[in-house]
């Protein structure tokens, strides 16, 4: 909230998880909650099914984690190596560079026996709306959270159509939601990704810096 002091209603307060810092349990409230709304509360993600992440941004690595703790195969994409040896080390199963595979659509469709990945993390918005919708597997789900390259795209109906896709649009949700996140956060210690943390009166240079894309994780301002 970028303030020192705020009142607040008692409903819009909860617990955090015992184990985590005041940082950390600040990146839960939008990125995570958004991960967890997208996955488990509507997705419904199981063990054995395949994820599919788009970058390495906050919502993105938490999925990456949600997904990894109900023992889904998880394939992720990035522009930079480093980023992608850092999700390996978090329980990543497949990588992609985009730079260096552009097409990376049909990588997912080779690294599924050409099944496609049943559940697809949209945060790229115009560039790659209509590649994820290539990658999807039959009656997959297809959730729409961000738009990093812009909102509007161009779309085959017939592969909606074709796929019997589902496609949701997915945006923070209730306190219970949360609660029920955060009991699954305390009960396997999952700790946030933190890529780092500026001071109060760094606040502009946070943004600066989230805007640069270089982040892996959540940027966070500490007060």
């Amino acid at each position: 909230m970028l303030a020192e002091y705020v009142a607040l209603s008692a409903e819009g307060v909860i617990a955090t998880p015992a184990h985590l810092t005041f940082e950390e349990a600040a990146t839960l409230p939008c990125a995570a909650l958004t991960a967890w709304h997208a996955l488990v509360t509507r997705g419904k993600v199981s063990a054995g099914q395949t994820v599919m992440l788009l970058r390495t941004g906050g919502v993105s690595i938490f999925a990456l984690q949600f997904a990894k703790i109900h023992g889904a195969r998880v394939i992720i994409t990035s522009s930079c190596d480093a980023k992608l040896a850092r999700a390996k080390e978090l329980g990543a199963d497949e990588i992609i560079n985009y730079m260096t595979i552009p097409d990376w659509e049909k990588e997912v469709f080779r690294l599924t026996d050409k099944a496609g990945a049943d559940h697809i993390i949209e945060v790229g918005g115009t560039n790659t709306f209509p590649k994820s919708l290539l990658a999807v597997a039959m009656g997959g789900t297809f959730s729409v959270i961000g738009g990093v390259s812009g909102f509007t795209s161009e779309v085959s109906l017939r592969e909606i159509l074709g796929k019997s896709v589902l496609i949701r649009g997915i945006f923070v949700v209730s306190r219970d939601v949360f609660v029920a996140m955060n009991r699954a956060i305390s009960q396997h210690q999952l700790k946030p990704v933190i890529d780092c943390v500026f001071p109060f009166s760094d606040t502009p240079k946070a943004y600066r810096y989230a805007e640069s894309g270089a982040h892996f994780g959540k940027v966070v301002v500490t007060v």
